[in-house]
């Protein structure tokens, strides 16, 4: 925690919420500084005009609120799918990939307004804090940070109720209830946790789900999406080309509409306790597929299973926080040279929960239908495979012969 007589100004990872409006009266209250706030607008599908109202309210001057789409997907989103990074074999990262750019312009408007923290409203318990901090010193090694979960005593929702309440903090109505679980939302997923999603033996009620219709009531109609790739990243569907934030919108409209992109998953947590979440990523999911379906036919077999050898070290370096670590730099290096001829189309079929590819082509290909057809031709002997098992099968015929001397 921050030293209190320290800090006179301090930059606030900013929703609106009842959360961070309490924290940020808390801070003014507590540390007695000047807070700045800062909204992004990930995509997340929310007003953040009223944002700004509120913290007009409370007297601030200096209020961030940025459309960040762009520089999320094109930054942070692209660079990840080019890796395939998936995190235990399930989760496609959406919450861990908006932490860097969060913590990066928290740190940025930092240096511009000449404060002397930044503070965010994750709690004690989660990932969040430990993304928010370690991206933030990786960037500025003497930011100072100020997580009031791990510091007040408004650890329930009356009491942050009548915090507010005793600092005219306005508390809608319909927010006054505890809400039934929380949800966290970006351009690249919604996730869902905690209340009634807490035991994993329970089922998820239906109405948890936002961005995804259920895959059993989907239309009955599958529908194919074309997808074009430039050096392993998407740059149009059906031929038509579109930026990086208009893209994951359209593929995310377009998987929702379909069920694709459900995901009910127990995880590890970094701070060593596992969590249940509910995740929707319609459009990742079909990005996924997709940039499997172009690598097919255009990276070679030792790059492609490198590539997979690596990816869950990648995937774990995000999910940790460590997207600014030169480890991840290094790999991110190693993708990148990977995706020079990954460009092409890619065919999907949308349909009841699935993201099939069913059709790829590209100028880079080196997929040879004249070595693998099953009819004549002009290019491979077949004799050469013989030489080809005996070598490989010599060793094991050395260790065979030998274990059965041992018997």
């Amino acid at each position: 925690m921050a030293n209190g007589k320290d800090v006179k100004k301090v930059v606030l990872a900013y929703s609106g919420g009842l959360d961070t409006s309490v924290i940020l009266k808390w801070l003014q209250v507590e540390y007695g500084c000047e807070v700045v706030t800062f909204t992004a607008d990930l995509g997340q599908g929310e007003e953040l005009e009223p944002a700004r109202r509120k913290a007009e309210r409370a007297g601030i001057k200096d209020i961030y609120i940025e459309d960040v789409r762009e520089e999320f997907v094109r930054d942070f989103v692209f660079p990840m799918f080019r890796a395939n990074a998936v995190y235990e074999g399930l989760y496609l990262l959406g919450t861990s990939i908006a932490r860097p750019l969060i913590a990066k312009r928290l740190v940025e408007i930092a240096k511009e307004t000449g404060a002397d923290a930044i503070a965010h409203g994750a709690t004690g318990k989660g990932n969040d804090q430990v993304r928010f901090e370690l991206n933030a010193y990786a960037l500025n090694p003497d930011i100072q940070v100020i997580a009031p979960w791990r510091d007040w005593d408004l650890n329930s929702r009356e009491k942050l109720i009548a915090f507010a309440e005793a600092h005219q903090i306005e508390v809608q109505k319909d927010k006054r209830g505890e809400a039934p679980f929380s949800v966290d939302a970006n351009l690249l997923h919604t996730s869902s946790e905690g209340k009634v999603l807490e035991d994993p033996a329970v089922v998820a009620p239906e109405y948890v789900y936002q961005r995804t219709v259920d895959p059993e009531t989907a239309p009955d109609k599958p529908e194919i999406v074309e997808i074009g790739f430039e050096r392993g990243d998407a740059v149009s569907i059906n031929g038509e080309k579109l930026s990086p934030a208009e893209l994951l919108t359209k593929l995310n409209e377009l998987g929702g509409k379909h069920g694709v992109g459900r995901l009910d998953l127990v995880e590890n947590r970094f701070v060593g306790m596992k969590s249940r979440g509910i995740y929707e990523t319609p459009g990742g999911t079909v990005l996924l597929a997709a940039h499997r379906g172009i690598e097919q036919i255009t990276l070679d077999r030792g790059a492609a299973h490198l590539k997979d050898e690596l990816m869950p070290r990648y995937a774990e370096l995000i999910y940790n926080g460590f997207w600014y670590s030169p480890e991840r730099e290094m790999l991110q290096a190693a993708i990148d040279k990977s995706q020079e001829h990954v460009s092409g189309t890619v065919s999907v079929k949308l349909y009841k929960g699935s993201a099939d590819v069913i059709a790829r082509s590209s100028e880079n290909t080196i997929y040879s239908e004249a070595h693998v057809t099953f009819e004549e031709d002009m290019v491979y002997d077949q004799k050469d495979a013989e030489g080809f098992i005996k070598l490989n099968a010599l060793r094991l015929k050395l260790l065979a012969r030998r274990n059965m001397k041992a018997k």
